[in-house]
Formats: structure tokens, C-alpha cells, sequence
């Protein structure tokens, strides 16, 4: 077992030594730091199982380093000391997330006791088997079944169960791998016709050419290849819901016969002339600006008028750490059984990377971490190496980074740029295996703009 590692946080040193030595002779590795911009970059740095910091203290205060530990890691526990004057401000540190609270002058045996109940606060995986029921397959998502724990997705569920049961057209607006998809599947088991088709079609997968026949579908002879009649997305979702992803990769001339679509649910399919009725509810979502893609004339602001009649923000996972636990809990269960391994729970040094990492990829990219996690681990539970090289690498790259001033060499600016665009791709394309689609999603950037790219940099 490693050693439990404590930080004090106090800018008196009267104050602070005597506690570390005395902790020291209990056993316990004991790092001390006289600020609260001092305490964060250390941390950042390095693992910790514990900080005890005071209140108050100049330019910051334990306020302050709480706020700011809990924006990189809400499971690290915080032990607060005051004067007898500020209990008050100890009970709201409390509600903000404060593990404990010791008085001033401290109880050096009062402080061991905090300890060793902090200590049983165990950081590994919790045996909650309710989480996977209902979720490890798409064929029912609830809300309820949706993983989460901060109020950021409880206002984003509260928004797409109210309007799960009327036929208003949904936009949820979100990066990659937000879980935009999960939303509207929800959206449509909670609605009256959750027994009705729920129909896909993802469209910065599909090629140019292909975007009228793939949602309108087409007639035999229509154009070269259509060797028979084919059905569209529009007819497969009729009286049930069409979830159209990456609407902004729409081109124009497909955006007037959509916006047609909705506006009097008909179409027509490709190389045809009967009108044909439909009645679909739907469901879009993008990663995109439209509102900037509207100005550069690449979307039709009236079809954005019907497409957002209400509109669902999906925050990213970066801006939701309390969320990060409970869902590397549930795919860990997820991925042990489905692989067959006996994987059962994560080491609180292997979880504190992941909650300091900030997921560019969202819950896809958490997704896939821990699924390889569980694939690597020799024994079970998750260590710190089964987890990425760029997760481990993660703290020391950002917090050992250069002055801005200093970080670039004077040089051709568009060299430079295409050099860091072509090293990006080439990472997205080794995390995918060579997977173009789920690379550019990495990306946040469209299939097309992605195969140009490999193309102009002759990417391999």
C-alpha cells in the first residue's frame, strides 16, 4: 500500500511545520505550501490523498483553493481550519464541498481522527449494479438511466423530459462525443411514440453526393448504380423520430427540400414525382455554429428557425468533473463484463489522472480509455499503467509549459500552423486506427475536411 499523501496549505509557518512534523511521525508523506496558487500547481503536479489548508490567508483564501481543487478533481477530499470566530464560513465551505472543518488551535489528536476517517473514504469503484441496468444496450434509454451526478446535465434532462412528449423539432448543440445522440434517444422512449421507428443518419459520414438519396430516398434508374427503388431516412422514421446528426454537414441545395420536409411533412424521392406524406418528429443535433455558418451562407437561417424550436446545450465533460466518476465506474462494469474480465474497481491514483484530464474527446474519448483500461489490467482493479501516455502525460505538459512569450520560434506563420494541423491529424488517426470518421469527430472537424486534409499533407 502507497504511503497516504497530505498537503498543508498555511501561509505561517508557526503554524503549518509543527503539523507536518507531527504528521510525518505518524507515517504519512506530508507536503507544505504558504499559498493557494502555490497548492493548486502542486497539485496538478502530483498525487494527492488529502489537503488540509487555512481559511484565511492573504490574496487567496481556502475558499478560493476549494473552488479551484474541486474544478480539477470534486472526489479529493478537503479539510478546512479556523478560528473559533469563522465557524460560519467553515459550515459554507461545507456545503461547497468541504470534507471537514478543525478549529483553531489545532487538536494535533483531533486532526489524526479526521484523517483516518478521510482515509476510509474509499476512491475505488463502489458496488452499484443499479447503474448498468437499462443502459448497456440503445434499445431503451430513460432519463433516469442517464449517468450523472452535477447539476449542469440534471437542467439538461429537465429540459428534454419537458418537451419529450410534444412534437416540437429539438436542436441539442454539443462537441463530439457529448452524448448527443443518448439525448435523443431519450427524448424519443419518453414520448408517445416510443414504438414507433427511431431512425439515425449521421451526416458528416456521408459523402456529398449521397445526402438526397440517403433522406429522401430514391427510384430505380434515378441516377447510375440505382439498380432498384430504395426507401429514404424520411420514410423509414415515418410516425416515429429521424434523428439527423451533424445537420450543419447539410449541403445547401438539400437544405431547401429538408426545410420543405418539415415545413409541410412531404417529400419527394430522388428521381421521382409522387409527393409523398410523412409524419416525423425531429431531432438534430450539431458540434457546428450554425449561426456563423449562416453568415458565411453555408445554412439556411430559416431552416434553423424550424430545426430549434427548442434547443438542448450539452456541456462538455471538462466542465462537469463530478461526472467523471460515476461514469468511469459504469463502464468499467460495462467493458469487465462484456470482455469477460474481473476487473472490479479503479486505484486512487489511476482515477485522480483521469478526473485532472480534461477529455477533448468528451464521454466518447472517457469511453474508450476505459475500455482499454480494462483490456490491459492484470489484475482487478485499473492502475495507473493501463491508462494512455497522453493522460499521464497530461499535468507535467500543461503545467511545465513555456511563458507564452517564449513558446514559439519567429517563423513562416503558415508553415507552422500546418505543421501542428498535420501532427493532430496524424494522433487523431493512431487513437482511431486509422478510422477517418471517429478521427474527425475527434477533431470536431467533418469527414470531408479531414480526408482533404490527409490528402494535402499525403497523411499514410
Amino acid at each position: 500500500m502507497e504511503k497516504y499523501k497530505i498537503l498543508l496549505v498555511d501561509d505561517e509557518d508557526s503554524q503549518r511545520l509543527p503539523i507536518k512534523g507531527f504528521l510525518e511521525k505518524k507515517g504519512y508523506i506530508v507536503y507544505d505550501v504558504s499559498s493557494v496558487d502555490a497548492a493548486v500547481n502542486f497539485y496538478k503536479k502530483n498525487h494527492l490523498d488529502l489537503i488540509i489548508t487555512d481559511f484565511k490567508m492573504p490574496n487567496k483564501t481556502g475558499k478560493d483553493l476549494l473552488s479551484e481543487i474541486k474544478q480539477i478533481n470534486p472526489e479529493l477530499p478537503v479539510i478546512i481550519s479556523t478560528a473559533y470566530g469563522d465557524v460560519e464560513n467553515a459550515v459554507d465551505m461545507m456545503k461547497l464541498g468541504a470534507t471537514d472543518f478543525i478549529r483553531k488551535p489545532i487538536d494535533l489528536m483531533e486532526l489524526l481522527k479526521l484523517i483516518e476517517k478521510n482515509k476510509e473514504r474509499s476512491l475505488v469503484l463502489s458496488d452499484n449494479k443499479e447503474l448498468i441496468k437499462n443502459i448497456s444496450t440503445f434499445d431503451s434509454i430513460s432519463f433516469s438511466s442517464i449517468i450523472y451526478s452535477g447539476s449542469e446535465m440534471e437542467e439538461v434532462l429537465s429540459i428534454a423530459s419537458r418537451v419529450a412528449q410534444s412534437k416540437a423539432s429539438v436542436l441539442i448543440r454539443g462537441e463530439s462525443g457529448t452524448g448527443k445522440e443518448l439525448i435523443a434517444r431519450a427524448i424519443h422512449d419518453a414520448s408517445n411514440r416510443k414504438a414507433q421507428p427511431f431512425v439515425v443518419v449521421n451526416c458528416a459520414a456521408l459523402p456529398e453526393t449521397l445526402f438526397e438519396s440517403e433522406l429522401f430516398g430514391h427510384e430505380k434508374g434515378a441516377f447510375t448504380g440505382a439498380v432498384k427503388m430504395r426507401v429514404g431516412k424520411f420514410e423509414q422514421a415515418d410516425t416515429g423520430t429521424l434523428f439527423i446528426d451533424e445537420v450543419g454537414d447539410i449541403p445547401m441545395p438539400v437544405q431547401v427540400k429538408l426545410l420543405r420536409a418539415l415545413q409541410f411533412g412531404e417529400i419527394e424521392r430522388l428521381g421521382g414525382e409522387k409527393t409523398i406524406k410523412t409524419n416525423v418528429r425531429i431531432v438534430a443535433a450539431t458540434n457546428r455554429n450554425l449561426e456563423e455558418m449562416i453568415k458565411d451562407k453555408e445554412f439556411r437561417e430559416d431552416l434553423l428557425y424550424r430545426l430549434n424550436v427548442v434547443t438542448i446545450e450539452l456541456p462538455p465533460l471538462r466542465s462537469r468533473k463530478s461526472d467523471v466518476k460515476p461514469l468511469i465506474e459504469f463502464f468499467i462494469m460495462k467493458y469487465s463484463d462484456l470482455l469477460e474480465k474481473s476487473v472490479k474497481g479503479i486505484s486512487k491514483q489511476a482515477l485522480d489522472l483521469m478526473l485532472k484530464y480534461n477529455y477533448p474527446g468528451n464521454i466518447r474519448e472517457l469511453e474508450n480509455i476505459v475500455q482499454r483500461a480494462v483490456v490491459l489490467s492484470r489484475t482487478n482493479i485499473i492502475d495507473v499503467d493501463s491508462l494512455p501516455s497522453e493522460m499521464t502525460n497530461f499535468s507535467n505538459k500543461t503545467d511545465n509549459a513555456p511563458d507564452s512569450e517564449n513558446c514559439f520560434e519567429l517563423g513562416d506563420l503558415t508553415e507552422k500552423v500546418e505543421k501542428l494541423e498535420m501532427e493532430l491529424i496524424q494522433k487523431a488517426l493512431s487513437q482511431t486506427n486509422g478510422n477517418q470518421v471517429k478521427a474527425a469527430e475527434l477533431l470536431n472537424i467533418t469527414e470531408r475536411t479531414i480526408r482533404y486534409k490527409i490528402g494535402k499533407y499525403g497523411i499514410k
